[in-house]
C-alpha cells in the first residue's frame, strides 16, 4: 500500500526540473534577439539623422545659398562704453543779500541771461537814506579831524618856543589820531551803505538759463529765504559724469599724459541715437572701493541744447584707434571645434574652413589679426548648414544663384554692408 504512494510523490520532483532547462534557453535566445533588434534600430536611426548633414556637406549635394563679403582694410576704434549723467558746470541759486520789498522781476521763466543782466529790483529807499546819513556823519567827523589837525600844528609851533607844556601837545596828537580813526570808520560805513544800495539791483552771476520763479513781485524777501529768487543753470558748455572700471584707468591716464584728446560721444537712453560730441576732461582723484570704478568728466559744447542736467545718457569714449588694419563683418565669425573661424569662398564655388585670430571689435566691424588678407571673400549669411568643401551660390534679388567667380566684387572692400533677402548685389 505504501509503495505506490512513494512513487507518486517522487514522480513530480523529477518532471519539472527536466522541462525548466529548455524554457530558460528559449528566454535567453529571445532576449538576445530582442537586444540585437534594438541595437539595429538605434544604428538605423542614427544614420537617418546624419544623412541630411552629409547631404548638405558632400560634394554632390545641392549648392547652399549664401551672402558674401570681401575682407577689407580700415580703422578700428577701441571704445569704452559707460552710463553717465549730465551735470551742469555751474548752478546758482540767486538769493537777495539784503531785506526789502521786491519791486520788480525783470526776467521771464526759461529765459537765457548773460552775466550782469538785471534779474530783480528791491526797494532802495531805506538804503538810500542810510547812505545819506552815514555820508553826513563822515563829513562831520572829517571837519572835526581838520580842526584837530589845525590845533596840533599851532601847539607844535608853541611847544618849539616852550610856550605850552608838552603834555598839551601830546594830548592834541592823540586827539588827531582819534579823529582819524573815526573818519576811517565812517568811510567804511559809507562803503557798506553803497554796497547795500547796489544789492537792491540783483544781477545775474553767470551766463545760463533761468528756471522757474520762486517768489513773486511784491513779497518781502530776506537773505534767509531757502528757495531764493530763481535758479540759473549753465548749459553751454555742459559736462557728463560717468564711471569706468578701474582696470581701464592706466590706459586712460597714459593717453592723457601723452597729450591725447579722447573724443566722447553721448547717446540716448536706448544707445541708438547720438546726441552730442565732446571730449574727456579729467578723472576723479580716487577709486570707489565699493564698486571698483572711477568717475570721469567729459565736456560737451551743447550748442544745440540736446543735453540737460540730470539727463541719463550712454557714453562712448574713444580710447585709441588701430589704423589701416584688416577688418571684416562680425556676422561672418563662426565658433566651433576649430575655434574661431570663417567660411572662406574658394574660386571653384566651394567654401573652406579658415581659422582666424581676432582683435578689437567696433560696432559690427572686427579686427582680423591673422588668418585673412584684404580681398578674401567670406560668408556672412547662410553659414548655418555649411561644411568644409560645400558648394555655394551667391544669393541674388530674384532668388537665383550665381557662383562666386561670376559675382561682382564690391569696390569698398570690407566696408560693404551685408545684403538682406530681396536686395540686389
Amino acid at each position: 500500500m505504501n509503495k505506490p504512494i512513494k512513487s507518486l510523490q517522487e514522480a513530480p520532483a523529477t518532471g519539472p526540473s527536466q522541462s525548466t532547462q529548455p524554457r530558460s534557453r528559449r528566454r535567453l535566445s529571445l532576449t538576445f534577439v530582442f537586444a540585437l533588434l534594438i541595437l539595429a534600430g538605434v544604428v538605423w536611426w542614427a544614420r537617418q539623422g546624419s544623412a541630411p548633414q552629409q547631404a548638405g556637406g558632400g560634394r554632390n549635394a545641392a549648392p547652399m545659398s549664401i551672402v558674401p563679403e570681401t575682407v577689407g582694410k580700415g580703422d578700428i576704434g577701441i571704445n569704452l562704453n559707460a552710463l553717465g549723467t549730465v551735470t551742469s558746470l555751474a548752478t546758482v541759486t540767486v538769493r537777495t543779500q539784503i531785506s526789502g520789498y521786491l519791486l520788480k522781476v525783470d526776467f521771464k521763466e526759461g529765459q537765457d541771461v548773460k552775466k550782469g543782466d538785471l534779474l530783480a529790483e528791491i526797494d532802495s529807499r531805506p538804503y538810500e537814506a542810510t547812505l545819506a546819513q552815514v555820508k553826513g556823519q563822515l563829513a562831520r567827523d572829517e571837519a572835526l579831524l581838520k580842526g584837530a589837525q589845525v590845533d596840533l600844528a599851532r601847539y607844535q609851533g608853541l611847544a618849539a618856543q616852550n610856550a605850552v607844556p608838552h603834555q598839551t601837545l601830546d594830548t592834541q596828537v592823540a586827539l588827531v589820531a582819534q579823529d582819524q580813526g573815526t573818519v576811517e570808520a565812517d568811510r567804511g560805513t559809507v562803503k557798506s551803505a553803497e554796497v547795500n544800495l547796489q544789492y537792491c539791483r540783483i544781477l545775474s552771476p553767470l551766463d545760463g538759463r533761468v528756471g522757474l520763479r520762486q517768489v513773486d513781485q511784491g513779497n518781502y524777501v530776506t537773505p534767509g529765504d531757502a528757495s531764493g529768487l530763481v535758479v540759473i543753470t549753465q548749459l553751454q558748455p555742459i559736462s557728463v559724469l560717468f564711471t569706468v572700471p578701474e582696470d581701464n584707468l592706466q590706459a586712460i591716464s597714459k593717453r592723457l599724459q601723452d597729450g591725447a584728446v579722447l573724443p566722447a560721444a553721448a547717446y540716448d537712453r536706448g544707445g541708438a541715437s547720438k546726441i552730442a560730441d565732446g571730449m574727456l576732461q579729467t578723472f576723479d582723484s580716487q577709486i570707489d572701493p565699493t564698486t571698483g570704478t572711477i568717475k570721469l568728466r567729459a565736456q560737451f559744447p551743447n550748442e544745440t541744447r540736446t543735453l540737460y542736467p540730470n539727463q541719463f545718457v550712454n557714453v562712448q569714449l574713444l580710447l585709441d584707434t588701430h589704423k589701416d588694419v584688416t577688418t571684416m563683418s562680425a556676422s561672418g565669425i563662426q565658433r566651433g571645434v576649430p575655434g574661431t573661424f570663417v567660411y572662406l569662398i574658394n574660386a571653384d564655388s566651394t567654401v573652406s574652413v579658415r581659422p582666424v585670430k581676432l582683435g578689437v571689435t567696433d560696432g559690427d566691424r572686427v579686427e582680423v589679426l591673422s588668418g585673412l588678407a584684404p580681398g578674401d571673400r567670406i560668408v556672412i549669411d547662410g553659414a548655418d548648414k555649411l561644411r568644409d568643401g560645400a558648394k555655394i551660390v551667391v544669393r541674388t534679388g530674384t532668388g537665383a544663384g550665381t557662383t562666386p567667380s561670376t559675382a561682382p566684387h564690391g569696390k569698398s572692400g570690407g566696408k560693404k554692408r551685408p545684403l538682406e533677402d530681396g536686395q540686389k548685389q
